[in-house]
Formats: structure tokens, C-alpha cells, sequence
């Protein structure tokens, strides 16, 4: 059972990637605590859709490919013009890059990856910042991975763009901490989520290696994202800034 935080009540929060895995788990567990949710994803998945009809007065879905920037400042503009309130934005949604190494990743690949790893990140968040400005309130979660801490989490251009989200990220709580925002990073090591399905295919002989390589020798659950996500929206993180939270199973003291 996720505990409870009261303050998360009532609040509006914006989250990417909330069809499947970690979004998924974050937008339900949100949800749970009273929080209205805009689930942005680029498939209206069935477990989205059926949170929708148990919360239909606090989750609004929206359909968007997130990689393209017109299709997501205009999502944004329509999310602010229902809800001129935004208190959290998860910038959750990533797609794997296969763990491509260089040579084996394409000029358009890396832009495909970038695109959507990162750059939606800054579109959205320059979307939703000004009205946290406006308020000197608002907290921003982004997605990294322990990719973005160390090699091996993915390939060249995963690992390069979550490298890159921690950098953004620790620049924007720097940059506006001080107007009462607040910016933090997730870095999940291997959760079991439909982006990782293919290690779990035929004997799931790569589920198990990674398993094995990782101290706490299983993988994680989407559920326990969300769980440490629940605790950096609430007031108990108000003094977390810039961080970097790892969820990983131990992956990256070895």
C-alpha cells in the first residue's frame, strides 16, 4: 500500500509516458492520492483507459507523439488552458535505443532518440515553466536512467541523452531554485517495464544476466518509481534539489 501524502490532494500534475511502465504506475499512484493527472502518451493504452473510467474527474488523457514539438506545445497549450495550474510535470516517456554502440547507430537514429529522450523534455518544460514562474511554485521530474551515470545502462545515444537530462536538469533547478521551483531526476536502473520486454523473451536468458549483475539480484518494479516519485512531489522533498535519485537494485555501487 503507497503511503499517503495529503498534500498531494487537489494538486495538477503533467506526466509523459503515462500508457505504460513507470508513467503508468506514477499517473495510478497519483491518482490515489487525489492528484488531477494529464497522461500524455502516443498510445491511448487499455490500462490508461481504465484508470480514466475509475478517476474520471481527475485524470485527462492526451494523445501525442511527444518527438514532435508542434503536436507538443500544442498539447501543452490546451493542458494550461483547462488546468492554468500545473504543480508537477513528469517528463517520464523514453524509448531504448537497442544498446546500439556508435558505429551501429544511424545519423537519424540519434536524432530520433535525442528528439525524444531530451528534447521533449525542454519543449515541455519551457511550455509548463512560465506559469510555475509566475506562481514561485512548481516541481519538475524528470526521467533519467543509470545510463545517464554510467556506461552500459544503454547504448551511445540513450546513454548520451540521459547523461544529458541530469545536465539539464541539475542547470534548471540552479537557474530557478531560487524563484521557489524545484528540478530532480530519477535514474532507474533494470525495471521490469514493456520498454525491456525483449530480455524477457524466449528463456529470458538476458532478464536473467541482468538479474545476476544486479546486487539485489532481481529487477525492479514500475510501482517502486513511482513510490520514491510520490515522495519527491511531497513537502518532505521541498529541500531536494538538483539530485539525481538512483532506483536501481545497487547497480552503479559496484
Amino acid at each position: 500500500m503507497a503511503p499517503t501524502y495529503p498534500e498531494l490532494a487537489d494538486k495538477y500534475s503533467i506526466i509523459t509516458g503515462s500508457g505504460s511502465g513507470i508513467g503508468l504506475a506514477q499517473t495510478e499512484l497519483l491518482l490515489a492520492q487525489g492528484t488531477h493527472c494529464a497522461g500524455i502518451d502516443r498510445q491511448l493504452s487499455e490500462p490508461l483507459q481504465q484508470l480514466q473510467q475509475r478517476y474520471p474527474q481527475l485524470l485527462k488523457i492526451y494523445q501525442c507523439d511527444i518527438s514532435n514539438d508542434i503536436e507538443l506545445r500544442r498539447i501543452a497549450a490546451d493542458i494550461l488552458s483547462e488546468s492554468p495550474q500545473v504543480d508537477f510535470l513528469l517528463n517520464t516517456a523514453g524509448i531504448l535505443d537497442d544498446y546500439r554502440p556508435s558505429l551501429q547507430t544511424t545519423l537519424a537514429q540519434w536524432d530520433q532518440f535525442m528528439q525524444t529522450d531530451l528534447r521533449s523534455q525542454f519543449v515541455l518544460t519551457n511550455a509548463i515553466l512560465p506559469g510555475m514562474l509566475a506562481r514561485k511554485s512548481g516541481k519538475i521530474l524528470n526521467m533519467a536512467s543509470i545510463a545517464g551515470l554510467v556506461a552500459g545502462g544503454g547504448g551511445a545515444v540513450y546513454t548520451a541523452a540521459k547523461h544529458a537530462v541530469i545536465g539539464y536538469t541539475k542547470q534548471l533547478d540552479y537557474d530557478y531554485a531560487k524563484y521557489g521551483l524545484s528540478a530532480n531526476c530519477l535514474a532507474p536502473g533494470a525495471i521490469d517495464t514493456p520498454m525491456n520486454a525483449a530480455d524477457f523473451t524466449g528463456d529470458g536468458a538476458m532478464a536473467k544476466t541482468v538479474a545476476d549483475q544486479t546486487p539485489a539480484r532481481r529487477w525492479g518494479h514500475a510501482q517502486e518509481v513511482a513510490l520514491v516519485t510520490l515522495f519527491m512531489l511531497s513537502h518532505g522533498a521541498d529541500f531536494i534539489h538538483g539530485a539525481v535519485i538512483p532506483i536501481d537494485g545497487g547497480w552503479i555501487e559496484q
